[in-house]
C-alpha cells in the first residue's frame, strides 16, 4: 500500500486529533492549530539566534508536534516582501486566526511619537503601528527578551528613538500597548525577558499556552512566566561551594565566587539559567561571567561597570534577594574563617590547584 502524503494545513484549518470514543469507534476531533506571528522591532535579533539553539534537529517539526503553526518568521520563513503583507492583512482582516503575536526587539516611538524611526518596508506605516493594530487582533501578546519587555539595551543611554517595552518602561507600567491593555485571551503581555532569552523559555511557553495550560496565576508580578521567573540564576551555579565559604574571584579567569568583586547578581536575579544551561551545559558564570541580571528591567544601566561590585564600607550593595544585611555579614565573616586551604587557593586560579582529599566515608 502507497502511504498517503501529509497535506499542510492553511492557517485557519484545524489538525486531527484522535480524542474521543463514542460506541466503541474513535472520533477524530478536530482542533485548530496554535497560530503565531514573530516581528522584529528595535532590537540585535540575538533572542531568534538563542531560539535556534533549541534542543531539537528540526524545529519546525518541534512547534509542529504541540500544534503549533508559526505562520512567519523574519529569519525562519521561505515568505518575505509581498507574502508576508499579505498575511498580515489577512489577519486585520480577520479572516487569518492570530493566536500569538511575538515581537523580539523594543518599539521605537521616535520621533515625536510617530515611530517613523522604524517603518515596516513596502508599508505606509511604522512597525508599532503594526505591533499595535495585530496586538487587537492577537489571542495573546508575547514580549520575547528583555527589549520587548521594559526597553532593554535599545531604550540605554539617551534613547534617541524613544524605544521602549510592549507594556513596561524598566520596572513602570505603561510602554507601548497601556497598563491596562489585555489579549483576547484575558492575559497582558507575557513578558519572557533576557538578553538574550533561552530558547526553552519561549517554545515552554507557546507549548504552554497552546495547550491552554497557561493562565494569570503562571505569570509573577512582572508577567514573566513563572517556571523560569521563580528561579534564581544561583541556583545550580557551579560555583557555589565558592559561594558558600566566601572564596571569591579577583580576576576574570577566577574560579571563584563572583559576587564579590566581579559584578555576579546571580543571587538577586530571576532566572533558570544554570538549571537549564544553553546547549545543556553554557550558562555566563559557568564561562566565566559574572550574571548582569539581563532578565530584570533596567539592568542595562546599572551605574557601575558591569564586570565589577559596587560596595558600601566593603559590603556588596547589592545583597541576595531576601537576607538581611546583617546576616551576611555575619555569614561571610564566620564563612571566610571556616574556608578550608583547597577553595581558598583555587578561588583565585584558573584551574584546580588542590584537589579534593580522598577518604573513606565510613558512612553506615
Amino acid at each position: 500500500m502507497t502511504p498517503k502524503t501529509p497535506t499542510a494545513l492553511s492557517p485557519n484549518e484545524p489538525r486531527a486529533n484522535p480524542g474521543s470514543t463514542s460506541g466503541g469507534v474513535r472520533v477524530r476531533e478536530r482542533t485548530p492549530p496554535y497560530t503565531v506571528v514573530w516581528l522584529q522591532s528595535g532590537g540585535c535579533g540575538g533572542c531568534s539566534m538563542s531560539l535556534l539553539c533549541a534542543d531539537t534537529a528540526d524545529f519546525h517539526g518541534h512547534l509542529r508536534s504541540a500544534g503549533i503553526e508559526l505562520l512567519w518568521h523574519p529569519s525562519l520563513s521561505l515568505a518575505s516582501g509581498a507574502e508576508m503583507l499579505v498575511l498580515l492583512q489577512s489577519v486585520l482582516d480577520g479572516k487569518t486566526r492570530l493566536d500569538a503575536l511575538c515581537i523580539e526587539g523594543a518599539p521605537q516611538r521616535g520621533p515625536h511619537g510617530s515611530g517613523r524611526f522604524h517603518m515596516l518596508a513596502g508599508t505606509a506605516h511604522p512597525m508599532l503601528w503594526w505591533v499595535r493594530e495585530l496586538s487587537l487582533r492577537a489571542r495573546h501578546v508575547i514580549a520575547v527578551g528583555s527589549c520587548a519587555a521594559w526597553g532593554g539595551i535599545t531604550a540605554g543611554g539617551g534613547n534617541p528613538t524613544d524605544a521602549c517595552g510592549l507594556q513596561y518602561e524598566d520596572d513602570h507600567f505603561g510602554g507601548l500597548l497601556g497598563a491596562d491593555f489585555r489579549g483576547a485571551g484575558g492575559l497582558p503581555v507575557i513578558n519572557i525577558a533576557g538578553c538574550p532569552t533561552h530558547p526553552g523559555w519561549v517554545t515552554d511557553t507557546l507549548m504552554a499556552l497552546a495547550a491552554d495550560a497557561f493562565t494569570a496565576a503562571d505569570l509573577d508580578p512582572l508577567n514573566r512566566p513563572r517556571f523560569y521567573a521563580d528561579q534564581l540564576v544561583h541556583h545550580g551555579c557551579s560555583r557555589n561551594e565558592y559561594y558558600e565559604f566566601k572564596a571569591s574571584a579577583e580576576k576574570p579567569s577566577d574560579l571563584g565566587c563572583l559576587m564579590e568583586h566581579m559584578g555576579c547578581k546571580g543571587t538577586q536575579v530571576h532566572a533558570d539559567c544554570n538549571l537549564r544551561p544553553w546547549n545543556g551545559e553554557g550558562s555566563c558564570t559557568r564561562g566565566g561571567y559574572a550574571c548582569i541580571a539581563c532578565t530584570e528591567p533596567g539592568f542595562q544601566e546599572p551605574g557601575h561597570p558591569f564586570h565589577q561590585t559596587p560596595k558600601l564600607a566593603g559590603i556588596p550593595i547589592g545583597l541576595p534577594t531576601d537576607m538581611p544585611k546583617a546576616w551576611f555579614v555575619a555569614l561571610a565573616s564566620l564563612s571566610k574563617s571556616a574556608t578550608p586551604k583547597r577553595v581558598k587557593q583555587n578561588a583565585t586560579a584558573d584551574h584546580l590547584l588542590v584537589k579534593p582529599a580522598v577518604r573513606t566515608t565510613r558512612l553506615k
